[in-house]
């Protein structure tokens, strides 16, 4: 007779079973009687030995790919996005991700060709160098997973089915109490058809104004807000301009610029220059020559501030500032003393092509002793602008327009252009602000004197 396990002794059995040994799977060895377990595998160290699995490809096959080096300085980043999802087959140094740091934006590649299994951060995450942010199963591109075959709907029980054709036999029975009411009144008579329609015209002035003041509400002002995170750029650019406002004196000093023969000067060569050099003539490549030249007579405006020591150059390294929807960015072209100005204009737009591309690298961002800040490309007569810290100064150039002046004594039309440079006061004198400024006036109104280096 079959014992029965009282509820007291139930409580007292473990929780989990014991785990069973690993049994050797195979051919017994010669001389062994009992089956294959670990202490029979320490001794004869030499037996075949297997186990299995139930996933098709171990997890440590798949290749991780971690956030690269970014720079010497920077350290952390912001995932702005994935151009690849889970699942997608990518080439081996294909771009997969997106990394937004202070200054520029970061591209991770994939290290091997293969299907994505796994994202193991999301978008708008902060990431560090060496962080492991996705894994590949490597992989040709023929080699990509099966798609998900539609699982097939089960097959009604016999129940269900006696179910269902019990359901279409039954007769059609009223929803409710109140349609089997309804079903056996009277047809409406004349009298009660009039009544009706009393009724409806009465209940019609209310519908109609409400009709009017919901027309009314498309009129209504919005006042919807948005907030949007800050990007690390836009971040960084304002800590760096506060901070400039607070370490610097700044002043500014102006003048005015005859644009005549310079945009004369444009006109008769851009033409002949584009199609032997392929390079557009425009107005940068000769405020740059002329600024070169003026900070030879100048040293203090090519100098930066270290400690109680000041640092002069005897090269120009050429800070361009340019406006990205991610925020403000100011490459370097370096050594620009020893270029013309065909060579600025060509290496000015590499860069400025590189900015609006995000394909701007830390070599093209550090350093940079001068800057010019062109804002009268988007309509502006003048402004003030802010000194890129070391540097101690920068030249804003500004809107050329048509406007009246005085020329031996004759009211004449010229295009105009104003200038302002913003200094460190500390070290740049107002004496040579001003004559900085007036070199800038005679090289660009006598553009031959740039030419020949007077």
């Amino acid at each position: 007779m079959a014992s029965r396990w009282t509820s007291r002794q139930l409580s007292r059995l473990p929780m989990r079973l014991p785990r069973a040994p690993r049994r050797y799977i195979g051919p017994q060895p010669k001389g062994l009687h009992t089956p294959f377990t670990h202490q029979s595998r320490l001794a004869n160290p030499g037996l075949p030995f297997r186990c299995f699995t139930t996933s098709l490809r171990r997890h440590e096959s798949n290749i991780v790919v971690r956030v690269p080096p970014m720079a010497e300085s920077i350290t952390e980043g912001t995932l702005s996005q994935f151009s690849k999802s889970i699942g997608d087959f990518i080439e081996m140094d294909e771009e997969f991700a997106t990394i937004e740091t202070d200054k520029i934006d970061v591209s991770v590649n994939a290290t091997q060709s293969g299907i994505i299994q796994q994202l193991l951060v999301a978008e708008g995450d902060v990431v560090t160098v060496d962080q492991a942010i996705a894994e590949i199963q490597p992989g040709d591109k023929h080699v990509k997973n099966l798609p998900k075959e539609d699982s097939p709907k089960p097959s009604p029980t016999k129940g269900e089915e006696q179910h269902s054709s019990t359901q279409t036999t039954q007769p059609s029975i009223p929803s409710s109490p109140t349609e089997h009411v309804a079903s056996e009144l009277p047809k409406d008579t004349p009298e009660r058809e009039a009544s009706k329609h009393a009724a409806s015209a009465k209940n019609s002035a209310p519908s109609q104004t409400s009709e009017v003041s919901h027309a009314f509400q498309g009129y209504m002002p919005s006042r919807a807000e948005e907030k949007v995170k800050m990007t690390r750029i836009r971040k960084r650019t304002a800590q760096r301009l506060k901070e400039s406002q607070n370490t610097a004196a700044f002043l500014t000093t102006f003048n005015e610029v005859d644009m005549s023969r310079l945009l004369d000067f444009r006109k008769k060569n851009k033409e002949a220059v584009l199609e032997k050099h392929g390079v557009k003539l425009g107005m940068m490549g000769s405020m740059a020559r002329a600024s070169v030249l003026a900070l030879k007579e100048i040293p203090a405006a090519n100098a930066s501030i270290e400690n109680d020591d000041i640092v002069y150059r005897d090269y120009v390294d050429l800070s361009v500032a340019a406006s990205i929807p991610k925020g403000l960015v100011t490459p370097v072209l370096r050594n620009i003393e020893s270029m013309s100005i065909l060579q600025i204009e060509q290496g000015i737009a590499e860069l400025v092509k590189k900015a609006r591309d995000g394909k701007l690298t830390m070599d093209d961002l550090n350093g940079g002793s001068f800057t010019i800040s062109n804002s009268g490309i988007w309509g502006s007569l003048f402004g003030t602008p802010i000194i890129n810290l070391p540097q101690t100064a920068v030249l804003g150039t500004y809107g050329i327009q048509d406007r009246p002046i005085a020329v031996n004594g004759q009211v004449e039309i010229r295009p105009m252009m104003y200038v302002a440079l913003t200094y460190d006061h500390r070290i740049i004198d107002g004496r040579e602000a001003v004559k900085f400024l007036v070199l800038i006036k005679n090289y660009l109104e006598n553009p031959e004197t740039m030419l020949l280096d007077l």
